[in-house]
């Protein structure tokens, strides 16, 4: 087990830095320059960050220093905001942006666990056919249309109401975050919903489930710890990269209902070309992508040994 986990992780930072090079020479190809800009910032300023970053050296030496500061935990300083390290503001935002990722995804697996048990036990039937149709939609329909619609229904129900039954926006209480956690796991319900079908069609038709029912183990027993136990095991396999995926993805979910997260300042960072929180944010969000998925590994190496000796 140590020798596969070693190999997962040496795998991990090849991916990661496979990600920062990539991040690196991709935001050099960007036209512009955050530093002479509409928020040019004074000539010693500009002078103290060409020396700290290279940037008045070729861009192998800039990557030198690039990749240096990285293996130290130094993401850089922001260009735009005055005396701000990037690591700084992931420390500060990212806590909101996992608080809402974590919720979404709660949402999204209780209810594509239920749902998909739902379409299995009814299929082909009337149910089955409503499920399917707006799993459907909530795959086919983007984020952002959906954030607009979530946030137009608050406002007519809150205008019908006389009240305000749910925050339109903002962040700070519980109530804050029950419409864009819900928005945001729409569409990894909707996936986790065919994927709980799937999975629960064959374990239904499976020789253990006929035996079960010949033995005359009461219907919902045979439900609960044969089919809905067996069932559940892809979707957990999926369930930590879409941690990492819903966690890092709220970007425009916390842009419309204006969600102070770490998603909200890359976009931010995005338009004022701010190549040191571009960066910082991409290879932070890669690396947090790449852990989940070798823990998912590690878990299932730990509990199916044929995926070690793969």
């Amino acid at each position: 087990m140590a020798r596969y986990a070693l190999k997962r992780f040496l795998q991990g930072l090849i991916t990661i830095w496979f990600i920062a090079t990539a991040t690196f020479f991709g935001m050099h190809a960007v036209p512009g320059d955050a530093l002479t800009g509409e928020k040019a910032l004074t000539e010693k300023i500009r002078e103290n960050l060409e020396i700290k970053y290279g940037l008045d050296q070729p861009v192998i030496t800039q990557y030198g220093i690039f990749l240096k500061n990285l293996a130290k935990g130094d993401l850089g300083i922001s260009f735009t905001q005055e005396n701000r390290h990037v690591n700084d503001i992931i420390a500060e935002h990212f806590p909101v942006s996992a608080t809402l990722g974590v919720l979404a995804i709660f949402f999204a697996a209780i209810g594509g666990i239920l749902w998909g048990a739902l379409t299995a036990l009814y299929r082909n039937r009337l149910p089955d056919t409503i499920i399917m149709f707006l799993v459907i939609l909530g795959i086919s329909v983007p984020s952002f249309v959906v954030a607009a619609l979530g946030q137009l229904s608050l406002v007519n129900i809150n205008d019908v109401a006389g009240t305000s039954v749910l925050p339109v926006g903002g962040w700070g209480t519980v109530w804050h975050m029950i419409v864009p956690s819900l928005v945001l796991g729409l569409s990894t319900m909707a996936y986790l919903t065919r994927l709980m079908r799937s999975s629960m069609l064959e374990i239904v038709s499976s020789d253990f489930v006929r035996t079960a029912k010949a033995k005359g183990v009461p219907a919902a027993q045979i439900f609960t710890r044969h089919q809905l136990r067996n069932a559940i095991l892809p979707v957990i396999t999926v369930l930590g990269p879409s941690i990492a995926t819903i966690t890092t993805g709220g970007f425009v979910v916390e842009i419309i209902f204006a969600i102070p997260g770490l998603g909200r300042y890359f976009v931010q960072a995005v338009q004022q070309l701010d190549y040191t929180v571009i960066m910082g944010t991409t290879v932070f969000y890669g690396a947090f992508l790449v852990f989940m998925v070798i823990l998912v590994d590690l878990i299932y190496g730990w509990i199916d040994p044929r995926v070690r000796l793969e």
